[in-house]
């Protein structure tokens, strides 16, 4: 006959081993499939072992109160049919209640004293169905089938899936940790009115495309506004180097991309250098080599100041963390069109939150909150700061 070992089941995460609480079964005893057999103590749950098919306890290994470990065996299990039979002076009772002989006997009264004694009555066996698990077996005895059917489906459906990071995740996750505990962050926010860049970019879209090849987005309309920003407070553009403030004087501009691996942020660099065509040109060809894993390092590497635009994936306000040295990021959001007041009248525009984090221990919030003005009066008046009037 084949022997079946009862073996630990695997352990909860971050459970070494385990404390055999009790044996529900002796050798010899016969067990239906998925009755349990012994209860698996740990410090966080109660693990039960059920049967994995009729048959007779064998023998036991680990008595109660045995420390044991993930797969190993408890005891063994041979599988078969019990061969007892039922108890010969049991009557078989019809329907009706009458016995084999087709008459029925009337339930007899005792009686103590002159107090009758209620007539003891057998209650029939619950359902024992195959295809019930052994604790809807025991809810069933307590009424509770429906319930317990229910909260073990339920159990069953919540499964984890356990995944290594990738490199890259790791290395986002190092350097987001590195910049919480290494820098004074805090984030300054203020909203700006798009109308003006809208009416450009609808006035000009087509004509900036057919010559340059590239769609007039909102990106180098915003790397334009930082770089203008920036020459006017130079503490942004600047970084901390042991107890030494390096304050750049060129404008290598971050342009944070999200990938099916994780965020990259390559570097636009000498950005007050390009036109709005070759910013355009070059944050297209950053997306598309982010995507296809082809950036290099070294395009990754450095850089002065960064932009993030959440509002792509519909981010109404967040709160960006610094990419360390650098000393600030500018976070960019969804558009919404919203009631303002202009001249005494409300109207309804195109309305974008901004949000400035920066590191305090070299920035200050009057320079943190002027700086955002500044992207506030470039991006409400492009034409005039583009003319250079």
């Amino acid at each position: 006959m084949t022997t079946i070992n009862i073996k630990v089941p695997a352990l909860p995460e971050s459970i070494a081993d385990a404390t055999v609480a009790a044996w529900h079964k002796k050798p010899g005893d016969f067990v239906k499939r998925d009755e349990n057999i012994v209860d698996l103590e740990t410090d966080k749950v109660v693990l039960e072992v059920p049967a994995l098919e009729d048959g007779i306890l064998k023998e036991i290994l680990k008595p109660t109160g045995s420390t044991v470990l993930a797969n190993e065996i408890l005891g063994s299990f041979e599988p078969g049919k019990s061969t007892a039979s039922p108890k010969e002076d049991t009557p078989s009772v019809g329907a009706t209640g009458a016995s084999s002989s087709g008459t029925q006997d009337a339930p007899s009264v005792k009686k103590e004293g002159d107090q009758p004694v209620a007539p003891t009555t057998t209650i029939p066996e619950l359902n024992t169905e195959e295809h019930f698990t052994p604790a809807e077996r025991r809810s069933i005895r307590a009424g509770e089938a429906v319930v317990a059917r229910s909260s073990m489906r339920a159990a069953a459906s919540r499964t984890d899936n356990r995944v290594p990071m990738t490199r890259l995740r790791q290395r986002i996750a190092e350097r987001l940790l590195e910049a919480k505990n290494n820098t004074a962050m805090l984030t300054t926010f203020n909203e700006v009115n798009l109308q003006a860049v809208m009416d450009l970019r609808s006035k000009y879209k087509d004509q900036f495309e057919k010559k340059h090849g590239a769609r007039l987005g909102f990106m180098s309309f915003f790397t334009l506004a930082c770089v203008d920003a920036l020459k006017k407070f130079p503490s942004i553009n600047a970084s901390i180097d042991g107890t030494d403030i390096v304050y750049h004087n060129y404008f290598d501009i971050g342009m944070a991309i999200s990938t099916d691996k994780g965020l990259v942020v390559p570097i636009v660099r000498d950005a007050d250098q390009l036109s709005m065509a070759d910013i355009e040109l070059k944050i297209v060809d950053f997306a598309k080599r982010a995507r296809d894993g082809k950036l290099s390092l070294e395009e990754m590497t450095g850089g002065t100041f960064s932009i993030t635009n959440g509002g792509v994936f519909g981010s109404m306000l967040s709160t960006p963390i610094i990419n360390p040295p650098q000393s600030a990021i500018l976070g960019m959001h969804t558009i919404q069109q919203r009631p303002v007041a202009e001249n005494g009248q409300v109207v309804i525009r195109p309305m974008m939150y901004l949000a400035l984090s920066y590191d305090h221990r070299i920035v200050d919030g009057k320079e943190a909150i002027s700086f955002l003005v500044a992207i506030k009066e470039f991006l409400e008046n492009p034409g005039k700061v583009l003319l250079n009037i």
